[in-house]
């Protein structure tokens, strides 16, 4: 059967476990943060490749309603997510 204990090595240091607060990154495993600046690249890269694709051999214009809408709604939340983090880390307003 097998057992929920969780083995460590360690490697020559002490290993002792301690409760951190939830909304530290943990020193231990790792940070466990969101790349903010990767995920609005990668947001912005999305969206032009669906402006992008609305250029094609489609005869309908309902694809194109799909791609702008689609495009529409990322570009929202782009904006929203850029808004609402504008200016987080200067003056240490980031601790509040």
């Amino acid at each position: 059967m097998a057992s929920n204990e969780v083995e460590h090595a360690s490697h020559g240091q002490a290993v002792e476990w301690r409760h951190e607060p939830t909304d530290a990154p943990s020193a231990r495993f790792g940070w466990h943060g969101e790349g903010r600046k990767t995920m609005r690249i990668a947001a912005v890269v999305s969206l032009a490749a669906l402006l992008f694709m609305i250029i094609g051999n489609q005869k309908g214009h309902v694809e194109d309603l799909y791609l702008i809408g689609f495009a529409v709604v990322l570009g929202l939340i782009l904006l929203r997510d850029w808004i609402t983090h504008r200016g987080k880390w200067k003056n240490g307003s980031w601790k509040n």
